[in-house]
């Protein structure tokens, strides 16, 4: 799931690079989300594995 929020961060910069601001604001806005639901379920998976041992 993680490639997903690789792919769009490399296409935000590309079009970056050749000049198309408004696909690369908004690719660049949909890799952080996902960036951020990932780091979420990373803790939250975490956190019930810890839970488990314990």
């Amino acid at each position: 799931m993680l490639y997903y929020a690789v792919v769009f961060l490399v296409i935000a910069l590309i079009a970056g690079v050749l000049g198309f601001g408004g696909v690369a604001g908004a690719s660049a806005g949909i890799a952080q989300i996902l960036f951020f639901v990932f780091l979420v379920l990373l803790v939250v998976s975490l956190l019930f594995g810890w839970s488990r041992r314990v």
